[in-house]
């Protein structure tokens, strides 16, 4: 309980410094001004309001979703490594952002619908992580073992690369840059009135992870042990990647495609709580997950007048934490 609060408290503290801290230096009474409605100068007011508070939210909610959705696959596939970007479905929403931006121009036409601008940078977004999520799910039902459907995703992720690479080739200048600055992962995509819509969709996918703890407890076992107990693991397994692959959709579609999230978060959890028990370990993903991202976000603000890409930072975190789960293995 000590350890879940000292978590709780952290992200807080760290949310509360997104709101003080950026690249424009505002006094600490001007920014109490803003958040209470008494601010006169709209410019203030709107870089607290419109730009620093919906950041911190969206990188409070996309830390503890690509988190749970790192930790859901690793029990999936029982393998320290495995994450949402290692099943391709992150590199599914690069492929659909590419094709709006490379080859699209920029709008994006379903039918009588039409999108343009960031609406339809998201909607691509959307529609090549949620292709790409159709397509495990619909392999899943053919490939028994765990460990070949992973191989798939990441063979998955190989095409969508190249894929990704001949659209910029045969690009305009200014489509290869737009995403290219996707590409680099930032929490300051999401307005005020995008807020609401993003952080319902994350939070009622990581509020369903809850209703999986005891199977995900009860896989670590081992699939004949499951069935035993009366799981039916091919289920179980479809719903987790559905989940996975909504909440990667939906983060990545408004952030990036953020790195080493999903992949070291979890391990970070389980080294602070020394637990695999699920009940445990959700809640505390998410907490580390939001944790490193609030605390991403304040870093990339510290240089004036300029915003350092979030996933300039993220392998900072990762790559270590990654390396000693590895070599902790070898050991």
């Amino acid at each position: 309980m000590i350890r879940f609060i000292i978590l709780i408290v952290s992200v807080i503290l760290l949310f509360v410094s997104n709101l003080f801290f950026g690249a424009v230096h505002i006094s600490a009474n001007d920014v109490m001004s803003a958040l209470f409605g008494r601010m006169q100068n709209d410019a203030l007011r709107f870089i607290i309001v419109d730009s620093r508070l919906p950041q911190a939210f969206t990188a409070l909610f996309a830390g503890g979703g690509l988190a749970v959705s790192g930790l859901l696959m690793q029990t999936i596939f029982r393998n320290p490594l495995a994450g949402p970007s290692i099943l391709g479905i992150s590199s599914g929403a690069s492929l659909g952002v590419a094709v709006v931006m490379l080859f699209m121009g920029g709008t994006l036409s379903v039918g009588y619908m039409s999108w343009g601008g960031y609406a339809a940078t998201v909607v691509g977004a959307l529609i090549g992580s949620l292709l790409i999520m159709g397509i495990l799910i619909m392999l899943s039902s053919i490939v028994k073992s765990d460990l070949l459907l992973l191989i798939i995703g990441i063979l998955i992720g190989y095409l969508t690369s190249s894929i990704v690479t001949l659209l910029s080739s045969i690009s305009t200048a200014q489509g290869v840059q737009g995403y290219v600055m996707w590409g680099m992962g930032s929490f300051g995509d999401v307005s005020m009135k995008q807020l609401p819509i993003f952080s319902i969709l994350v939070l009622l996918c990581m509020v369903g992870t809850f209703f999986l703890a005891k199977p995900l407890n009860i896989l670590l076992l081992g699939d004949n042990y499951a069935i035993n107990l009366g799981i039916n693991v091919r289920k179980i397994r479809n719903i987790l990647l559905l989940a996975t692959g909504i909440l990667t959709a939906i983060i990545t579609a408004y952030c990036g495609p953020l790195a080493f999230i999903g992949m070291a978060v979890p391990h970070i959890a389980r080294m602070i709580f020394k637990t695999d028990n699920h009940w445990i370990l959700i809640p505390a993903s998410m907490l580390c997950g939001s944790m490193l991202c609030l605390g991403c976000n304040v870093v990339s603000a510290i240089p004036e007048n300029t915003v350092i890409p979030i996933n300039a930072l993220t392998p900072v975190v990762g790559v270590p934490v990654i390396l000693y789960v590895i070599l902790g293995r070898k050991r």
